[in-house]
């Protein structure tokens, strides 16, 4: 069963750093309360992912979480170079990298494998006195580890975040020139593939996800009569241009694939046959167990993803609009035909919800404290970060900025 929630108050900054987090893309996403979703609702959706389509299969076609979700809603870079690079299993190694970029290391108890825990990332953000530029970058970096390793691409255990992320972060200015919106949506996707089992038993709300949706069931969710153009900040729409982009999502050894072409009607365009699934090979379900010291943009199983991202621009839908969102009737006969014993409802009664009423803004008057304690005597992590199935959080849209 997946984390559905993260109910501690997340990490909190100084105002002092608000230019910096915008720089590097980051600072929308650091608005977001504490994390709450629908768990019942949640675990109705794994139960209708497709781990060789990615997507949801719904009587009415298929759906999915897609870039523009991710940006959207959490405002994340969406368009720029894949998050990938060098995974090192060595502790020296993560020793230089932290000395590097913080001016201090942490212990060997202070990590788990090649993870740091984020307690010794939320001491050292404390103690960190903005006083000059360096300690700045400094503390921001700490602040995206931190969101990292918890509301972005956390594991279940919650306790720490791998330090492949660091080298990323060296260079200041270029930090927001990465595609981080696509790493997290990779990192959702795998947490579906893991959890999904066609015959899994989970809460299943029946009535809203397979009873009647075909009238209701919003495909254009972020329309402008739907959504309020002054919300979303005018910057992430610039990168708008890939949201649509039929491509692999890139995140050092998780690959997964965006199969826009099989949710047209998320995008405006009319839904027809779209082509095979795509095999991603070896490269789908690759794990960070044992020792890694490897490149992951240049390694042989994940070379050809990573140049299909970097291309990502010739894969683009372009067709042209429709008012209506009706599927073409070849789409359903083959949908109906190909899928249609995987379309019936659960035998699982539906559950009460009973996590979906707490507060948002409960705790945000204690956020620091908050997230000291609950990570105190947790649970040491797995040999990896990677090796744990991954949380899902599905936030509320970022905050309008405030005059």
């Amino acid at each position: 069963m997946l984390t559905c929630n993260h109910p501690v108050p997340p990490d909190r900054y100084n105002d002092r750093v608000e230019d910096h987090l915008r720089i590097t893309g980051f600072y929308h996403v650091s608005q977001i309360g504490i994390v709450q979703c629908q768990k019942a609702l949640v675990n109705a959706l794994i139960e209708r992912w497709h781990p060789d389509t990615h997507t949801f299969h719904l009587p009415i076609g298929e759906c999915a979480v897609t870039l523009e979700d991710v940006a959207l809603i959490l405002g994340l870079p969406t368009d720029g170079l894949p998050v990938t690079g060098m995974t090192m299993s060595s502790f020296e190694a993560l020793e230089a990298e932290c000395l590097l970029q913080f001016g201090v290391a942490p212990r060997r108890e202070d990590c788990r494998s090649s993870c740091i825990k984020l307690t010794w990332l939320r001491n050292l953000k404390e103690n960190i006195e903005l006083t000059d530029e360096i300690n700045i970058q400094r503390y921001v970096r700490c602040h995206i580890m931190l969101l990292i390793g918890t509301i972005l691409l956390g594991d279940k255990s919650g306790a720490g975040v791998h330090w492949k992320f660091l080298p990323l972060l060296r260079d200041f200015v270029n930090i927001g020139q990465y595609s981080w919106g696509s790493a997290c949506l990779a990192h959702l996707y795998r947490a579906l593939c893991r959890a999904s089992r066609y015959n899994s038993s989970v809460e299943l709300i029946e009535n809203i996800i397979l009873g009647g949706v075909t009238g209701s069931f919003v495909w254009v969710a972020y329309a402008v009569d739907r959504v309020d153009p002054n919300i979303i900040p005018t910057e992430i729409y610039m990168q708008s241009v890939v949201w649509s982009a039929t491509v692999p999502l890139v995140s050092f050894e998780c690959i997964e694939w965006h199969a826009t072409d099989r949710v047209r009607r998320q995008f405006g365009f009319i839904q027809g046959v779209p082509n095979p699934e795509q095999n991603l090979a070896k490269a789908h379900g690759e794990v960070l167990t044992g020792p890694k010291n490897l490149n992951w943009a240049t390694a042989p199983s994940h070379s050809k993803w990573v140049m299909h991202w970097t291309n990502r621009y010739h894969y683009v839908l372009d067709e042209l609009p429709m008012p209506s969102q009706h599927p073409l009737d070849s789409y359903m006969n083959w949908y109906r035909t190909k899928y249609g014993n995987r379309l019936s409802l659960s035998n699982v009664v539906g559950e009460e919800n009973d996590e979906g009423n707490q507060d948002m803004d409960a705790g945000n008057d204690d956020m620091e404290g908050g997230n000291q304690d609950s990570n105190e005597g947790s649970q040491d992590m797995d040999e990896d970060n990677e090796d744990q199935e991954p949380q899902i959080s599905l936030p509320n849209p970022p905050q309008q900025e405030q005059p």
